[in-house]
């Protein structure tokens, strides 16, 4: 099997329940656009009468997400990558991110940039599992410190604090099954190999963490910015934590870019934050549009490019 074999038998094995729950969260966000159509009207209506301004900010803050992701995995692997085309290769894994489920497009783009680069498959897949570990704990560290900071600017449900108990637990859970498993041990023993070669050099973990940190700093920007945009007078940082909310319960669904389970959880999250149906809404079609929907043909056809160049 070669490298470009990989990537298609991958997908070939993908279980089916994974697809149908990809569905039915689809079916659901057709459903609840269906039966909120006179909000949708009124968000998009208030989209069009945004300050220009502030929308210029969140576009520039959505294009300068793409550097950092190439920062972020420039700083996961030793050798040195093309910049350009590492720059590229980002925006056209956030193109392919909208069309297989659970971030699976973006791994494969950066899967098979990585070993044309010549690093081998297993270097490679190592090199984006760090990368997404590193994201994911700046997400849970900027949420921890946004909770620590500002107590009374982002508030809780009287349970979260006693739920937060079963964090060790679940740690505890996933340590003992990894000890447990001699595939796992051994597969946990690599990458934490490679987690010490890159912080071996200073170079490669500032730009592994500071990419991370301002790749999900600049997501939650384009959010305050939409809502800034939008003439919401809310708090930056109840706006942030919303959008650290959405993204980890969006996480969670594995649909195509997050589309549905990010919409519904980021528009539910603003709400409770204390914005309007409709306004809410409209932040986060505002988001999606220059995040998701307006980059995505420019995207394909630098996918295409690359690939019609060898470079994926």
């Amino acid at each position: 099997m070669t490298a470009a074999d990989g990537p298609s038998i991958v997908a070939g094995r993908r279980p089916y329940w994974q697809m149908g729950i990809t569905l039915a969260v689809l079916l659901a966000a057709v459903g609840m656009i269906a039966s909120h159509r006179a909000t949708l009207d009124s968000g998009t209506d208030q989209l069009a009468a945004a300050d220009r301004g502030w929308l210029l900010l969140a576009c520039l803050a959505a294009m300068a997400t793409w550097v950092c992701a190439a920062v972020a995995q420039q700083g996961t692997v030793a050798e040195r990558l093309p910049t350009g085309r590492l720059v590229a290769a980002q925006f056209a894994a956030c193109a392919a991110n909208h069309l297989l489920p659970a971030g699976a497009g973006a791994a494969v783009v950066n899967l098979r940039f990585l070993t044309r680069c010549g690093l081998s498959t297993r270097r490679s897949a190592t090199a984006l599992a760090v990368k997404a570990a590193a994201g994911g704990i700046v997400r849970c560290v900027l949420g921890v410190a946004l909770l620590v900071t500002s107590p009374g600017t982002v508030p809780l449900p009287a349970r979260v604090p006693h739920m937060l108990v079963l964090l060790p637990v679940a740690a505890g859970a996933v340590v003992l099954t990894v000890a447990m498993s001699g595939r796992l041990r051994r597969t946990a023993g690599r990458a934490l190999c490679d987690v010490r070669d890159v912080h071996r050099c200073r170079a490669r973990a500032c730009a592994l963490w500071g990419g991370s940190l301002a790749f999900a700093l600049l997501h939650a920007g384009v959010v305050v910015a939409m809502v800034h945009a939008l003439g919401l007078a809310l708090p930056t940082g109840r706006v942030v934590m919303a959008y650290l909310v959405a993204s980890g319960v969006a996480a969670l669904l594995p649909t195509p870019g997050g589309l549905g389970s990010l919409d519904a959880a980021l528009a539910l999250a603003l709400t409770a934050a204390g914005a309007p149906g409709h306004t809410a809404l409209s932040a986060v079609l505002g988001y999606r549009l220059l995040t998701g929907w307006l980059p995505m043909a420019p995207g394909l056809l630098v996918l295409g490019l690359l690939a019609r160049r060898s470079a994926l």
